[in-house]
Parts: structure tokens; C-alpha cells; sequence
């Protein structure tokens, strides 16, 4: 096996001043022949400019001893001549050698993809030349020489001489080689100035390091049975008295077990405790009940189970109702399908409460509750305040959209009620009248107190939810937060619909969606609404691949796009369990077949449903509750009253004569068509300086003549 290019490089010196002292001038060809050879296994120009000048030394040195030992001159002339030959061989391997190791002799047939990599990236961003023009260059020249490479498995490094002109320093620094490499500047490792030469400096970067195995304190609890012993089982954890079993494990981040408690209920588990014991996000977590109450199950997760999500159209067959009175809503964490009822045999309708703030996937719920309601032959009368919101309104058979008009429709779901009461005394099971499900969406808007609705909204809603399951009529009731205020403040309808149903919780804004204090529910302890994130781990990465061809009018949200319809589904009894509702790869109408809606029973409050839709079943002060159908519709056949105000909440303003309310309707539209922008009647009321109790009416007897509009309680000129 031959010797190196390295070494040849290094030791040609010493061997043309050997030949110099026995082929005397002959040694010019030695000398010339050393250099082509130099050239030829393509060494770096300062080693070929070190490796001249050495054997041009060394030559001279050598044919002058030549000389002196032919002449028979003394010989210790000759010898004195082989110190500075000896110098310059010894300068020149130092030039070249720098105490590195020697390339392997494979290097000579040319460098390996790896090794091309790491020589281009030098070239780019260090030494020159770059392929960007106006790159400014780390220190130019400064080639990196004598490449080794070494990987394995679990690390990757290289070695080099960072290697520049004679007269030059190395100016190239470990930061900068860090940040062409993108690695840390720990590993990056350069060689003492001191010790080398200054036009060459050794350098070794390791692009991958080995990973340090963490260093584990002697009896610090290393797996799940040990945190959750040391952690969640204590007398101040989550579950205390409780033992962990695995059935799955892939990883601290990936497992399954039940949670065992001897001979004692493990009763209801605050998540947000549990989350925090074991030192994990609460999205992270679920709980399974299971049919043993001493025992849960728990399931802590790296990528989320429901994450791909199920489809609407593969589930199709489910939305119905079973005999049990239940349809499919979405899927449980485990896998399982997650059901609600809608009724039950031999008692009723039953309730559903829907919690969601904005995306978070609750218009999708309910156009999936319309759906089941469609397919399983339950009539619907929708309330829905936000006009334009719900896909699925045309599955109803009375759709209030607006304001005003999803009060219309509560006014019409009472009324209803009344009339079920006065026909069905002793209730017979099963109805000769349909199943009839009264969809609220946005409920806040009319429940809220500072909607114009409130007094009549709330003592609507309170009385449905706590007389209308035994007359075949359930209340599905939409909002964005669990907070009392939503509900008008009201203990009743929150607890009614509990008690009656099932409830969905899904992601709510930050702070309005705890489940704790006030806001508690049995069963949900613990959740933090807000603490749901809108996007799965890593998306980020999607949103920073933009993609500058114009917007994508044909594009759909996939389900992993985010996390809209996450959430926990809560049913009577249980505890709460994290759920994700079916994803909507099709419009739920689309799915309705060629059924029309199904029809309310003909009889006394669906004859008269225009006349009951615009009479208030209160009083003027809000708080006395029309009985009966017979007193509601003879006042709804009385005339055509004015939409019902809430009570007088607000300080008496200015009067003015009793025909001057008449004149107050011009100025309203003549400051809507002025200001050109829509205005709340607080604001309309204090620019023509009123009172808002007269004006709110004037703003309703112009909305039905199609004078001015209402979106979301803002008024505009038609």
C-alpha cells in the first residue's frame, strides 16, 4: 500500500535532499517531478507554495554537499549543509501537518457526498467563492484543508485545517462556523492560536452529538406507576388512595391504565389537578369511566387520538335515533361512538346544552343535532338571533332568524308547550303528536340582561326546561360561555338542562370558560374551557409554508387543520369525557334526503303562530308569565301589539307630548341615512336626545315596514 497524498506532501523535502547529495544536479529533476506530483494529487496552494520553497532549499543544500564530496573536500562541510536542508523539511511538515490526522487514502479518489455538502457550504458562506452574488464572506480564502469525516448512528462530525495565505491569520471564529452549520457553538471545537502556525488552525464540528442519557436522582420515580404512586395517589393529589395498572405503554408520553381505588367510589376527578400531578397539559389527559365506579381509565397521549377526526358520510346510519332514544354526536377518546339522548321511551324529549365561543365548532354540533332531529322525525322550531348563521334552517319547521324574530319563535315554542299541556293532561306514552326539539342558538342575545329581550327570554326558557320533556318538546340551547350572565343569570335553566340531558362543552375566549366556583358542574370539575388550544402541536410549521398564488376560494379545513369540535361530552350521571364531534366532509342538509322538514301537529298555537310569534306572553314589567293558551291567544287576537321591551332598566329621560312619539320616527331614519353607519338604539336615543324606551319601539314598527334593519342589535337604513 502506497503512501498518502498527506504524506507525500510532507516528507518529498527530505527525500530531494537525500537524492540531492547522491544524483547531485541530476536532483533538479527530482525536484521538478516532486511538484508535478504535488500539483497532480491536487494539494492546497499553500502546501504546494511550502512544498517549493522547502525542496528548492533542500536541493540546493544537497547538490552544494554533492560538490564538496566530489572535490574531496573535508567533509564536515558537507554535513554543516544538511542543517538548513533538515530545517526547512522540518518547517515544511509542521506547515502541513498541524498534529491532525491524515486523510484517508480514499480522499484521493474523490470527496464523498457528505464530504461535498459540508465543502460547499464553507465555500458559500466562508471562503469563497460564492454562488450569491453580494455575499459577504466570513474571511475569504480561508479554505478549509484536509477534510475527515465521522459518523455513526447517533453522531456525525468532521476535522479540518482552516488553512490561509502565508502573512494571514485565521480570523474565522466557532460562532461562525456555528451559524453555517446551524448548530450550537458548543460544538464547535478549535484549536490554541498559540500552539499552531498562524496562516492554519485546526478545527473539529460535530453536526450531531450523541444524546446524554438525563441523569436520573437515586429513588426519583421514573415510570407511570411510580409518578402516579408519588404524584396523583397522595392524600393531597388528584386521586388519592388510587393505583395505577398499564395496559399500553409506548413511551412516558403514550400509555394507557386504569386507576384502582380498594372497595371505594373513585368519585368525580378535577382534570386540571390531575394534569398538574403528572406535570402534562389537560389536552394531553382522558378519563374513561368505566362500569366499576372504584375504578377510571386513564389515558395520556402524544398526538391526540381524535385528532384525523370521523366523518359525517361514514357514520350516516348513526344520526338516527336507537331504540334508547340516542344518536351519534361524535367519538370518544377510546374510540367509542359518543352519544346523546334526544328522548326517552315512556318519558319524554330530553335536553341538550351546548357550550362554544367562536370556531370552536358549535354551529357544527348544532346543524348535526338538526339533522339527527330530520332523520329521526322530530319537529324543530329554530331561534336563532344571529340572521344567516345556521346551514341547516331549512331542516326546521319554523325558523326565527334575527332578533326579533327568535324571539317570535320562543313566543311560538311556549305556546306550544301551553297547547301540548291543555291537550294532554295525563300524559299517554308514545305522542300521537311528533317529538319537537326547539333549537336556541346564540342564546346570549336574548337571555343576556342587556338584551331588550331579557325578562321575556328567561322566563320563557326557565319554564320550558322545567315543564316541556313529559309534553314531547326538548330544549337544545346554544352559547359561547358557561357563565351565568349567558343564561340571564339564571341557576334554573343551567341545572334544568343538566338535569334533563346532556351537555356539550367545547373551547371557549380565555377566562370564560372555567367550570369552577359559580360556574361548577357536577361531573366537568376542574375544566378550564380556555385551556383547549385552536390548533394541534405543530401546526405552526403549516402556517409558516405559505403558499403566494392567491387565495384558495375551493379550499376546506381539514380535520387536522385545527380543533374545532374537541371538546368534553357530559351525560347524565358521568363524568365528563373528551369527545370530538363528527367533521362535516359534507353539508348535514345535503344528508336530508328528499324528506320535507317534519310538520308541527295542526292545532290551536300552529293556526295561530304569526299572531303568538308577535305578542309578549309577559307583562309590561316583565315578570308575569301568560298561564295558559286560551289568555295568550285572546290578547294575540286583541290587535297587533308592539314587539315586547324589557323592564324600564334605564333613568328616565326627557318626555316629550304624547303625539310627538309619532314624530320620532322620521328623525330616526333621517340620523340613519346621515350617519351612514349602523348605531345601537342606546346611541340612537342619545344623539336625538330621548329616552331609549321610546325609541326601541319606533326602531320595531320600521323594522316591519322594512324602513331599517337589525344585525346583531345594530340598527341601519334599509
Amino acid at each position: 500500500m502506497g503512501p498518502t497524498r498527506a504524506q507525500f506532501i510532507q516528507y518529498a523535502p527530505a527525500a530531494l535532499a537525500v537524492a540531492s547529495v547522491t544524483a547531485g544536479p541530476w536532483s533538479a529533476l527530482a525536484a521538478a517531478a516532486a511538484g508535478a506530483g504535488a500539483w497532480a494529487v491536487n494539494a492546497s496552494a499553500p502546501a504546494l507554495r511550502s512544498l517549493i520553497a522547502c525542496g528548492i532549499t533542500a536541493s540546493g543544500c544537497g547538490i552544494a554537499a554533492h560538490q564538496v564530496l566530489t572535490t574531496g573536500m573535508n567533509p564536515l562541510l558537507a554535513l554543516g549543509l544538511a542543517v538548513p536542508a533538515g530545517a526547512a523539511a522540518l518547517a515544511h511538515h509542521r506547515n502541513t501537518a498541524g498534529g491532525l490526522p491524515a486523510l484517508p487514502a480514499t480522499a484521493a479518489a474523490g470527496q464523498s457526498s457528505q464530504a461535498q455538502l459540508i465543502t460547499a457550504w464553507w465555500k458559500e458562506f466562508i471562503s469563497g467563492p460564492t454562488q450569491t452574488e453580494g455575499r459577504k464572506l466570513i474571511q475569504p480564502g480561508a479554505e478549509l484543508a484536509h477534510l475527515a469525516l465521522e459518523a455513526g448512528e447517533d453522531h456525525a462530525s468532521f476535522s479540518g485545517v482552516i488553512t490561509v495565505p502565508q502573512g494571514q491569520q485565521v480570523r474565522v471564529k466557532a460562532a461562525d462556523i456555528a451559524a453555517v452549520y446551524q448548530i450550537p457553538v458548543s460544538q464547535v471545537e478549535m484549536g490554541d492560536p498559540k500552539h499552531y502556525a498562524p496562516n492554519a488552525l485546526p478545527i473539529t464540528v460535530h453536526l450531531k452529538k450523541p444524546v446524554a442519557a438525563p441523569q436520573i436522582a437515586a429513588g426519583a420515580p421514573t415510570t407511570p406507576e411510580e409518578l402516579w404512586a408519588a404524584h396523583v395517589a397522595v392524600p393531597e393529589g388528584a386521586m388519592p388512595g388510587t393505583t395505577l395498572t398499564l395496559t399500553r405503554y409506548d413511551g412516558p408520553l403514550d400509555w394507557e391504565g386504569i386507576a384502582t381505588r380498594a372497595r371505594r367510589a373513585i368519585g368525580t376527578v378535577n382534570i386540571q389537578d390531575l394534569a398538574g400531578n403528572l406535570d402534562l397539559e389537560t389536552i394531553q389527559i382522558a378519563l374513561a369511566p368505566t362500569d366499576k365506579p372504584s375504578q377510571m381509565g386513564v389515558r395520556v397521549m402524544r398526538e391526540h387520538a381524535l385528532m384525523h377526526g370521523t366523518m359525517l358520510s361514514s357514520v350516516v346510519d348513526e344520526l338516527s335515533m336507537d331504540s334508547r332514544g340516542y344518536v351519534r354526536l361524535g367519538t370518544y377518546i377510546d374510540a367509542r361512538a359518543a352519544l346523546v339522548p334526544l328522548a326517552q321511551p315512556g318519558s319524554g324529549a330530553r335536553h341538550l346544552y351546548l357550550v362554544g365561543g367562536s370556531r370552536s365548532g358549535k354551529s357544527g354540533v348544532l346543524e348535526q343535532v338538526l339533522l339527527s332531529a330530520h332523520r329521526s322525525r322530530i319537529a324543530v322550531i329554530l331561534s336563532s338571533p344571529q340572521a344567516g348563521t345556521i346551514a341547516g334552517a331549512g331542516l326546521a319547521a319554523y325558523c326565527g332568524d334575527g332578533l326579533d324574530e327568535a324571539m317570535g319563535a320562543l313566543r311560538l315554542a311556549y305556546a306550544m308547550m301551553l297547547d301540548r299541556e291543555a291537550r294532554y293532561r295525563s300524559p299517554a306514552f308514545p305522542f300521537t303528536d311528533p317529538l319537537l326539539l326547539i333549537g336556541i342558538d346564540e342564546a346570549h342575545m336574548l337571555l343576556s340582561t342587556s338584551s331588550q329581550y331579557h325578562a321575556e327570554a328567561k322566563a320563557i326558557v326557565e319554564q320550558m326546561t322545567r315543564r316541556s320533556l313529559k309534553r314531547g318538546i326538548g330544549v337544545v340551547l346554544a352559547t359561547q360561555t358557561p357563565l351565568a350572565e349567558d343564561l340571564g343569570n339564571s341557576s334554573i335553566i343551567r341545572s334544568q338542562l343538566l338535569i334533563g340531558g346532556g351537555a356539550v362543552f367545547l373551547r371557549c375566549a380565555k377566562g370564560q370558560g372555567s367550570l369552577v366556583g359559580v360556574n361548577a358542574v357536577e361531573g366537568a370539575e376542574g375544566i378550564d374551557l380556555s385551556k383547549i388550544p385552536p390548533q394541534w402541536p405543530g401546526q405552526y410549521a403549516k402556517v409558516a409554508d405559505r403558499d403566494m398564488s392567491g387565495l384558495d376560494t375551493t379550499a376546506v379545513a381539514n380535520p387536522e387543520d385545527g380543533t374545532f369540535g374537541l371538546g368534553y361530552l357530559l351525560t347524565p350521571g358521568s363524568q365528563a369525557v373528551q369527545f370530538r364531534s363528527l367533521y362535516l366532509d359534507v353539508p348535514p342538509a345535503s344528508l336530508a334526503g328528499s324528506q320535507p322538514p317534519v310538520a308541527v301537529e295542526d292545532c290551536q298555537a300552529w293556526q295561530h303562530r304569526e299572531a303568538i310569534t308577535r305578542t309578549p306572553v309577559v307583562d309590561q314589567r316583565g315578570k308575569n308569565l301568560i298561564g295558559s293558551l286560551g289568555d295568550l291567544l285572546t290578547k294575540a287576537q286583541q290587535g297587533s301589539p308592539v314587539p315586547h321591551q324589557r323592564a324600564q332598566t334605564e333613568p328616565a329621560g326627557p318626555t316629550g307630548p304624547a303625539d310627538g312619539q309619532e314624530l320620532i320616527k322620521p328623525r330616526i331614519l333621517e340620523l340613519l341615512r346621515e350617519e351612514s353607519i349602523p348605531m345601537t338604539a342606546e346611541t340612537i336615543a342619545r344623539k336625538l336626545g330621548t329616552s331609549a324606551k321610546h325609541v326601541k319601539p319606533r326602531l320595531s314598527e320600521l323594522k316591519r315596514r322594512d324602513e331599517v334593519t337589525n344585525e346583531n342589535g345594530l340598527w341601519r337604513a334599509a
